[in-house]
């Protein structure tokens, strides 16, 4: 119980942190859930130019670059 109050306190701190610090952030994967966030080129959302990939643990991965397109997707683990 402490371990998840630590997490998502810490998740939440994260989160402040990537919101005030750019303008094309996602917003954070919930505990207990796979997320992915894909970026787009543009609105039509024709090419993908990143990818952020979030696990059941909390481990995240990221490839490419953020922009201000985007769709994010999430699944219970």
């Amino acid at each position: 119980m402490i371990r998840r109050a630590l997490l998502a306190t810490v998740l939440g701190l994260a989160a402040v942190t990537i919101v005030t610090t750019g303008p094309a952030q996602a917003r954070a994967c919930r505990i207990d859930y796979t997320c992915v966030t894909t970026f787009y080129s543009d609105s039509a959302h024709t090419t993908v130019v990143g990818e952020k990939y979030e696990d059941c643990a909390g481990n995240a991965s990221m490839w490419g670059v953020r922009s201000g397109y985007l769709t994010f997707d999430e699944s219970p683990c």
